[in-house]
């Protein structure tokens, strides 16, 4: 007997349909025939759709595999995840579209400049984008993929007929490979035979860190906008080759949930930047249709009460971005192949089958409003120009005369979304702020990507609501640390930017037979640095500015001296080279120790640097998304190897190779004599570093003597409040993410490298460090009136105020260096980046004062 049928002859007849073994009429009930030269999903990989979960190279086999049977298939490949799984793309439409897509690719393209005159031919298709499986622990819609791909080339009748001749569907099977197959692999082994449907069995309990994140731990749904990883590249990449009207973006959510579809919960600032047309007329013309297939089998719903595309990052809102409509749709989650929920028993096929059916609604409400899809974004487009010339900001300008690879790093960001930059033609001083020419650029706002213009830099304080799904703030030019401003009067247009001219030309490294010199304010400066301690070099860093052969060095200067090294002066002259080719950081050859002013080059002002030696706490408890971060910062951009370690099995660990200790935020379940073990190591020279609710932890371990900021306890007589406005007012009272302005102490070495003593800082939880009581070891600490940009409380903001940003608590002759947010957020943060790569490189080097 068949798996399926048993699991029927046990009581979920209600739910599952015995046809299963033959499946269509389950997952196709109007459908007469199919072509019998393609074969089904479950032909194809052996077992029922929704009775195991497929492992992502069997899903790409598949897809292949249409587009080798079918003229109305084609496969494509966009790139690479990390763990080399090729990111895919199945394009289907009947064989005339298909016989001339570059004609319909090269209308698109013409469709989204403003006001060029462009009319859509009628025949052309729309186009449809269905992207699934963005978080890898959310597999439903994957299945659902398949089963689309299947219907939409095999069907016989009219409507698939009429589906593939007026639209082009591009179908993403999966965009989180890697985070898939590492669900998959968890669930397919621990599947009971009969399914265990009991939500405590292990195979709905995923072990840490789960696979709802990509190789490192980062949620791809929060990528689109800031294009860290090589999956949203690649997707972002081809989105800006088409331009599709339609996008979908399937998830699934809690298990006793049931199902949810567009339009969202209205929130954000009180001027939004999308055309409200989008919001409304859109949205609710597709709910009519995504309401009737949910009708017609019987599936519950909801839609308006949860989610908000606030956050312009995701997968259903960047696409609005671009003129397009982008849907969101949650199924209740099995997590496993049969859960129990308070809904009755959830089969995995029962979930796939609400996202077949909103698939196919999702390409009937695009052919049949086909008209009105290619009017609005024509017009969505029109009327960026017409709006922009409204906007009293002609244009932001930008940059740091300090470091170019931050700059560049922005500068790509900018250019992969196909924002219109140029170099600033003359130099600008306003705001208290100077703009040079050859280091500064500017963004005029009259240009087709103007909503985006403004998700890049406008700031934002007022919400119609005060609970946000995501982070209510996200100017990334805050989140890059440069200066900026807007400017009110047209500007004259330098060399416009492209991603071929933005490039950084590192002058030549000539042979010093003395020593070389670095300045540390390049963003890339650690990772050369890195790599130099790597091949043995001895390296050190300057406490004081100095002045020598004419040019003027500041704190934090890194000093490569040629004699008393392990290696020649040859083989130190090649590394540096190298070093510098990595990522086009500069070095400068000197050939005196004696300074026109300040140190000299033999001072004891110059301090020695130890190699870091990193190990990480991770496993349950911990946050697998900040525990990633430091991986992904480390791994990818300053190559530093991090040993991550098992909270379970730290009590066994020997302490004795590692200098460096991170903490990220998370739940720790250290013993006393475990904590002991910490404070031993630290008092021994070596440096703990904590972030968030890590530092939060350490205070209450007493780890360290410092002290969070103590909040006014409420005596007075409890107010009573509306229980159905329960959620809103407790969502006042947290901070989602919002950005706000700390004070730097540029003298202290956890703040070399930067140049204002002014920077942005992400906050997302309510740690809050009360400065240090000794006057020297609050690094960075928030000014009095902070905020930027985003959402917070009255209440929230008298607390943010003054409070440490961050701290070097001393225990013996090591340090805790405590951030009371995420420097790392989301990978994205390069403004403070610099700010834990010096605690990770110089923190070796502070002899805390007491």
């Amino acid at each position: 007997m068949n798996r399926f049928a048993f699991l029927l002859l046990m009581g979920y007849l209600l739910w599952v349909p015995a046809d299963l073994l033959g499946q269509n009429d389950y997952f196709f009930p109007k459908v007469n025939s199919f072509d019998e030269n393609i074969p089904s999903p479950e032909e194809f990989l052996g077992y029922p759709i929704g009775d195991h979960h497929s492992r992502y190279d069997r899903m790409v086999a598949y897809m292949q595999e249409l587009a080798r049977l079918s003229e109305r298939a084609q496969f494509i490949q966009l790139g690479m995840t990390y763990e080399h799984r090729p990111l895919t793309t199945l394009i289907i439409s009947d064989q005339a579209n298909l016989s001339r897509l570059d004609e319909i690719q090269q209308d698109q393209l013409k469709a989204v400049v403003p006001n060029n005159g462009f009319t859509y031919p009628e025949s052309n298709p729309i186009l449809v984008n269905l992207g699934y499986n963005v978080h890898g622990n959310e597999p439903s819609g994957g299945e659902a993929a398949l089963l689309t791909a299947y219907y939409l080339v095999a069907a016989i009748g009219k409507e698939a007929d009429k589906f593939r001749k007026n639209a082009v569907v591009f179908i993403d099977p999966t965009i989180n490979p890697d985070g898939r197959d590492r669900f998959s692999s968890w669930v397919n082994s621990y599947k009971g035979m009969p399914p265990v449907a009991d939500p405590a069995d292990r195979e709905h309990n995923e072990g840490w860190p789960r696979g709802r994140t990509n190789h490192f731990w980062f949620d791809l749904n929060r990528d689109w906008i800031l294009l860290v990883h090589p999956e949203l590249n690649a997707k972002v990449k081809w989105f800006h080759q088409w331009y599709p009207h339609v996008v979908t973006d399937f998830h699934e959510m809690g298990t006793n949930s049931t199902y949810f579809f567009e339009p969202m919960k209205a929130i954000g600032s009180k001027n939004p930047i999308m055309p409200k047309e989008n919001y409304t007329t859109l949205n609710e013309l597709f709910a009519t249709y995504f309401t009737k297939a949910m009708n017609e089998i019987g599936s519950q719903y909801f839609s308006k009460e949860l989610f908000d595309g606030t956050y312009p990052g995701y997968g259903s809102s960047y696409p609005d971005l671009q003129g397009g409509l982008a849907l969101l749709f949650e199924q209740a989650s099995s997590r496993g192949h049969l859960q129990e929920s308070s809904n009755g028993p959830l089969p995995f096929a029962f979930t796939i089958r609400n996202h077949l059916v909103n698939s196919l609604a999702t390409i009937r409400a695009s052919v049949e409003n086909k008209a009105q899809l290619y009017k609005y974004q024509k017009d969505f487009f029109d009327s960026a120009i017409s709006t922009a010339k409204t906007d009293p900001v002609k244009a932001y300008v930008f940059g740091d005369a300090h470091d170019q690879n931050r700059n560049r790093a922005f500068l790509d960001l900018l250019l992969k979304h196909k924002l219109e930059v140029y170099e600033l033609a003359d130099d600008l001083k306003q705001g208290g702020k100077e703009f040079k020419k050859g280091t500064s650029w500017m963004v005029p706002t009259e240009q087709a990507q103007y909503r985006l213009v403004q998700t890049m830099f406008e700031t934002y304080s007022e919400y119609t609501d005060s609970v946000f799904y995501d982070a209510s703030a996200w100017s990334l030019v805050n989140a890059y640390g440069l200066a900026y401003v807007g400017v009110k009067s047209k500007l004259s247009k330098g060399e416009q930017l492209s991603m071929e001219n933005n490039k950084i030309i590192v002058d030549r490294i000539t042979r010093s037979s003395y020593m070389y010199l670095m300045n540390w304010s390049d963003y890339y400066a650690a990772d050369a640095l890195n790599f130099l301690q790597s091949k043995g070099i001895r390296t050190k860093v300057a406490y004081r500015e100095f002045t020598i052969e004419g040019k003027s060095w500041p704190v934090g200067t890194i000093q490569i001296p040629v004699a008393n090294q392990k290696l020649t002066a040859d083989m130190i002259y090649d590394h540096i080279k190298e070093a510098s080719s990595r990522n086009n950081v500069s070095f400068t050859p000197v050939n005196t120790g004696y300074s026109e002013s300040g140190i000299d080059l033999g001072s004891p002002r110059f301090q020695n640097l130890k190699a870091p030696k990193a190990l990480m706490l991770v496993g349950n408890g911990v946050s697998s998304y900040e525990a990633g971060e430091v991986w992904h910062l480390l791994d990818t951009r300053v190559g530093l190897p991090i040993t991550k370690v098992e909270q379970n099995r730290f009590s066994r660990l020997s302490l004795n190779r590692y200098n460096t200790m991170i903490l990220v935020s998370g739940s720790y379940s250290l013993d006393s004599n475990a904590i002991d073990k910490i404070s031993k190591w630290v008092a021994a020279g070596n440096t703990l570093i904590t972030t968030r609710t890590a530092s939060d932890w350490a205070i209450k371990k007493k780890l360290v003597k410092e002290q969070l900021v103590k909040t006014p306890k409420d005596t007075a007589k409890v107010q009573r409040k509306p229980f159905g406005l329960a959620r809103e007012i407790r969502g006042a009272d947290q901070i989602g993410g919002t950005i706000f302005e700390v004070d730097l102490d540029l003298s202290h070495p956890l703040a070399f490298g930067y140049h204002s003593n002014k920077l942005p800082i992400y906050r997302n939880s309510k740690v809050f460090l009360a400065p240090s009581k000794s006057p020297y070891n609050t690094v960075a600490q928030y000014t009095a009136a902070p905020h930027i940009d985003g959402y917070i409380s009255a209440k929230n903001l008298k607390l943010v105020a003054n409070s440490a940003a961050l701290l070097v608590s001393p225990i013996g002759r090591g340090r805790v260096i405590m951030f009371s947010d995420n420097p790392n957020f989301r990978g994205t943060w390069y403004g403070t980046n610099k700010l834990f790569l010096n605690a990770i490189f110089l923190g070796n080097t502070v002899s805390v004062p007491n």
